[in-house]
């Protein structure tokens, strides 16, 4: 069952990823993230276990952050690509607050959105529940049709969240442009060293399954342990044996 559902993954990865994406705005500007900042610092624990009843209660201000969101989609032409991918980063995160909010309680976000004709697989990500410029969207498009393919950043799979205790925590800080790098960096080093999440020895390493679905991402410039050792705190040797973990979906409350 596991093989079953690695296959159909890279499947939808590869067939959803293809093409660029359309949404985007004209003379849009961007906007400043602080009703966001608000709420994951109110709501989210540092170590990333989410009050979604916290969320709930301010659901008015989720709203209108998304709004703004919604109305304000990045001007590919003007926006710098910093002030671009933090608008996509917290919007993925965002809206998937909000699919959860808006189903709470739920077990797992795996549980919600509409069925594929495809068994096993309950297709949330490819759930047009939201708009971006009043084209219906997805959290598929956002992640692969946009950050991954319009971005060169691995990074970015440390920064975006999808309700679930194997995923990287939810940073409980508004992305901003200024800080974007900074930002990243730390993110990415939490969660590469995050005994919860992976095991990392000298010649052995047990690692989250995102390694393995996205291994292209963060191979483009070394290998699979050369990109680890860039933030591991433990160094890797050359010659380690790699595993991938199983992937918790339990929601991260």
């Amino acid at each position: 069952m596991k093989f079953q559902f690695f296959f159909v993954f890279i499947f939808l990865n590869f067939l959803f990823s293809c093409g660029q994406s359309t949404l985007g705005g004209q003379g849009t500007l961007p906007p400043n993230h602080i009703l966001w900042d608000e709420l994951v610092r109110a709501h989210v624990r540092a170590s990333g276990e989410v009050d979604y009843r916290g969320f709930i209660r301010e659901k008015d201000k989720l709203e209108s952050y998304l709004e703004q969101l919604s109305k304000n989609a990045p001007d590919r032409n003007s926006w710098t690509e910093a002030e671009q991918l933090a608008y996509w980063i917290n919007a993925y995160n965002a809206f998937t607050v909000k699919l959860i909010v808006d189903n709470y309680p739920v077990e797992s976000i795996r549980n919600l959105g509409p069925k594929l004709k495809i068994p096993l697989i309950k297709d949330v990500w490819h759930y047009e529940f939201f708009e971006i410029n009043g084209e219906p969207s997805s959290l598929d498009e956002i992640e692969h049709s946009i950050l991954r393919k319009e971005f060169e950043e691995p990074r970015i799979h440390f920064a975006i969240n999808c309700a679930s205790v194997s995923c990287p925590p939810l940073y409980n800080r508004a992305f901003v442009p200024e800080k974007l790098e900074e930002q990243l960096e730390f993110v990415t080093r939490r969660f590469i060293n995050d005994p919860d999440r992976n095991k990392i020895s000298r010649d052995k390493v047990e690692i989250s399954s995102i390694f393995s679905w996205f291994k292209g991402d963060f191979t483009k410039k070394g290998t699979l342990i050369d990109f680890l050792n860039q933030y591991s705190q433990i160094p890797i040797s050359r010659n380690a044996r790699v595993s991938h973990l199983d992937y918790d979906w339990s929601l991260n409350e």
